[in-house]
């Protein structure tokens, strides 16, 4: 049942807030077609927002964007060691640290869409070719457990929470 939204006892709580921001649906498809809304709201940002900070202390635009891949990349592969039956805990992903190692001030908003596109490519790949019983295989990954089911959500709860940030904070797409 890969278009079930999971259940709360498949994910840590904090998670919620990204799972409740995905309609109902047949979760592939919307990760397969989602990314093309956000591609097309990112494309709009001008050279100067690329940078821009929203606050003091906050990532600039790229820098979210690159977080936002990373994390992707991250719960792509805790999604694909739940699947093929690995059981030792993941670790935490330290995003402020990693933000930073990322040099996404270095490269343009273009590269990391082509970057972010063919990540989620290899994601839909993966989500697509799994057996059924695979998507409620389940791990630790954060010191919390976790299915593969809810990763897939919550990767595209992720998405739709930066990208309302892009949008409101950032004014990215704003006229």
């Amino acid at each position: 049942m890969r278009a079930a939204r999971p259940g709360a006892d498949e994910f840590a709580p904090y998670y919620a807030r990204y799972i409740d921001l995905v309609p109902d649906g047949d979760i592939v498809e919307t990760l397969a077609v989602q990314w093309i809304g956000t591609r097309d709201l990112l494309a709009r940002a001008s050279a100067d927002q690329e940078l821009h900070r929203y606050a003091p202390g906050k990532w600039s635009l790229v820098e979210s964007v690159a977080h936002v891949v990373d994390a992707e990349r991250v719960f792509t592969h805790r999604a694909l060691w739940f699947a093929r039956g690995g059981q030792e805990a993941l670790p935490s992903m330290d995003q402020d640290a990693w933000t930073p190692a990322s040099n996404a001030e270095g490269r343009p908003l273009a590269k990391h869409l082509v970057e972010w596109q063919a990540v989620r490519g290899g994601l839909v790949a993966l989500l697509e070719g799994l057996p059924s019983d695979a998507w409620g295989a389940a791990g630790t990954a954060s010191g919390a457990q976790v299915t593969v089911r809810a990763l897939a959500w919550i990767i595209a709860g992720h998405e739709l929470h930066h990208r309302r940030l892009w949008r409101d904070a950032y004014g990215v797409g704003a006229e």
